[in-house]
């Protein structure tokens, strides 16, 4: 295990990152390659994962190189692993020896078939509604030292508020883009109620549920009829001026 990284360029680093990258996903991606780069000191090549829960779901899984996103896949795959279990429980997970420990059997049986034989899981300190946890796979079997793990542990405690700062951003993106989705909804539906209103002389109620009941006759979303609509009059798609 390398020696400790100083903080300053630790926290430089990821701030560069923070405005390099465009998504959560490629941050993790960066970030998880720094930590491999970091962590470990050797000839072998370094295995680091990250694993994103959101709704109790691996939502993002980044890896530091192609071994280390099929081991992260495959625990995404299982839904079951001590990063998962890491990120569940927030508590550190260190799997000895894939090969003989019970824990999260399926998942360690193809580990171990990958060539790893320890695991060590940290969880982020996030409080921003998700949940993340670094996985590091080791090739031999009792591959962690306790400093190994306490180091580890110091590296991911020093890199949470990064990581937290690039969720929270990663939300803010979700619910401007969930806003400006259904602001076009809306556009879509008022234009098409008007539409029904000139064509059959109804008042803006009666309109509206003439779309509902056309809707569910189709079974086809409301904001879909209205977009019929709106085309059977030979109207391109309604644009939304939106401004977040």
């Amino acid at each position: 295990m390398a020696d400790k990284v100083s903080a300053p360029t630790t926290v430089d680093y990821l701030q560069g990152l923070l405005l390099e990258t465009d998504d959560v996903e490629e941050f993790l991606t960066g970030f998880s390659r720094f930590a491999a780069s970091r962590l470990f000191a050797g000839p072998q090549d370094t295995l680091c994962g990250i694993t994103l829960l959101r709704n109790k779901h691996a939502s993002t899984v980044a890896s530091s190189n192609e071994r280390a996103r099929v081991l992260d896949e495959l625990q995404a795959a299982f839904a079951e692993g001590p990063c998962i279990t890491a990120c569940e429980e927030q508590r550190t997970v260190h799997v000895a020896d894939a090969r003989q420990d019970e824990r999260w059997g399926r998942y360690l049986a193809r580990a171990a078939e990958h060539g790893v034989g320890s695991i060590l899981a940290v969880p982020f300190a996030l409080q921003a509604g998700a949940r993340a946890a670094l996985n590091v796979y080791s090739a031999e079997p009792g591959g962690f030292t306790p400093e190994d793990i306490s180091a580890a542990e110091a590296f991911v405690a020093q890199t949470s508020q990064a990581l937290m700062l690039s969720v929270r951003l990663a939300q803010r993106s979700d619910s401007v883009s969930d806003l400006r989705s259904a602001m076009e909804s809306r556009t879509a539906i008022d234009i098409a109620i008007g539409i029904i209103m000139a064509q059959n002389r109804c008042t803006q109620a009666e309109a509206f549920t003439i779309l509902k009941s056309v809707s569910s006759s189709r079974n086809t979303k409301v904001r879909d009829i209205a977009a019929s609509v709106v085309a059977s009059i030979g109207q391109v798609e309604p644009e939304t001026h939106f401004d977040p």
